[in-house]
């Protein structure tokens, strides 16, 4: 497993190869996705579905009602942007893949509106 030290300088590598997203938007993910794997029974490799539920708690529990605000501040508009930046650390190294997974399973997963703010507010 890579140091933190160098994983951050992978993700800050990879924020200059794609500057859509701010490099903060990766080291989110790596959090997100430890933290869902630390959730479950046993390690195993994850959908994108599952990530992305990770992705909305984890968002949830730090930033609140200002999750979609800090999403579209790192570039991160919609779940496919969440894809892009997978792929992109896979591409990285940093995660891996499986053949039955592809970058469209992140699309149109949720609605950031949805789950971040009515959802949210509406318990």
């Amino acid at each position: 497993m890579k140091h933190h030290t160098d994983i951050w300088k992978a993700i800050e590598k990879i924020s200059l190869k794609d500057s859509r997203y701010k490099a903060n938007a990766y080291s989110f993910v790596m959090s997100a996705l430890e933290q869902k794997m630390s959730s479950l029974p046993s390690p195993r490799h994850m959908s994108a579905v599952e990530l992305l539920e990770g992705i909305r708690r984890s968002a949830l529990q730090q930033f609140g009602p200002m999750a979609k605000e800090v999403f579209n501040f790192w570039g991160i508009k919609d779940t496919g942007d969440f894809g892009n930046i997978v792929y992109n650390l896979i591409e990285a190294e940093l995660l891996s893949k499986t053949d039955d997974d592809s970058i469209e399973d992140f699309e149109d997963v949720y609605e950031f509106s949805k789950v971040f703010e009515e959802d949210y507010y509406n318990g």
